[in-house]
C-alpha cells in the first residue's frame, strides 16, 4: 500500500509534486493557509486528493514535503515539527533572498558555511530532512525526459533510512539519485539552485536539468 503524502505549501512546487504523487498511486494532503487557492486543483487530482491546514497536512503525511519559499520554512518548521517528528521530510527550499537576481546570479540569505538545510534540521533535530527537488523547475521535477537520458537528482540528509526512502521516490519519478552525504553537503546542493537559474534569466532557458557523468 503507497503511503500517505502531506505536502506543505501550495504553491507551484508542491502543486506539482502533489501531481505527481497521485500519478504514482499515492494519496496526498496538500496544506494550505489558503483553501480556497486549491479548489480547482482538488477536483483535477481526483479521490486521492486533499486539502487541510499546514498542521493537517505534517500529520496526515507518512512523509512529508517542504515545499514554501526559503524565507517561510523555518517558521513553518517550527509550528508543525511534533507532527513530523520521525518522519521523512523531502526539503525543496532554497534559500533565496529578496533582491533582485544580478547578472543572473540569485542572491542567498545563507553562507557557504550553512545552508537553510541544516537550520531546518537544527529546528526540529527529530526530523529526517532529505534535500531533493531544489535543483530544477517545477515542470521537470515528475518523470521528465530528454534525449540525453535520465537527469541526476542530487541529495543529501543525515538519516540514511530518509535518503532511501527520498531515493525510492525518485526513481519512481524517473532521477538517477547522487546520494552526496550527510546534512552539511546541502551547503554545495543548494546553490545548484543559482547555477540552474542563471540560463533562464540570462536566455530565458528554463528546461534543463543537470546530470552527473
Amino acid at each position: 500500500m503507497a503511503k500517505k503524502i502531506g505536502i506543505l505549501g501550495s504553491g507551484q512546487v508542491g502543486q506539482v509534486l502533489a501531481n505527481g504523487f497521485i500519478k504514482h498511486g499515492y494519496t496526498v494532503m496538500i496544506g494550505t493557509s489558503n483553501p480556497s487557492k486549491l479548489s480547482d486543483w482538488k477536483q483535477k487530482a481526483g479521490a486521492n486528493a486533499h486539502i487541510g491546514s499546514f498542521s493537517e497536512a505534517a500529520a496526515f503525511g507518512d512523509i512529508v514535503v517542504l515545499a514554501v519559499k526559503g524565507d517561510a520554512a523555518m517558521t513553518l518548521i517550527g509550528q508543525v515539527a511534533s507532527a513530523l517528528h520521525g518522519k521523512t521530510v523531502l526539503d525543496t527550499t532554497n534559500p533565496i533572498a529578496e533582491v533582485p537576481p544580478h547578472q543572473g546570479v540569485l542572491k542567498f540569505f545563507t553562507t557557504l558555511d550553512d545552508s537553510l538545510m541544516e537550520r531546518l534540521q537544527k529546528k526540529a533535530p527529530t526530523v529526517n530532512f532529505v534535500k531533493a527537488f531544489n535543483s530544477v523547475g517545477s515542470a521537470r521535477m515528475v518523470n521528465p525526459s530528454f534525449q540525453e537520458g535520465k537527469p541526476t537528482m542530487f541529495i543529501c540528509g543525515d538519516n540514511d533510512a530518509a535518503k532511501k526512502e527520498a531515493t525510492l521516490i525518485l526513481d519512481q519519478f524517473g532521477w538517477d539519485v547522487a546520494d552526496f552525504g550527510k546534512a552539511e553537503s546541502a551547503r554545495a546542493i543548494e546553490p545548484l539552485c543559482i547555477l540552474w537559474c542563471i540560463p533562464g534569466f540570462l536566455n530565458n532557458q528554463w528546461t534543463h536539468a543537470f546530470k552527473l557523468v
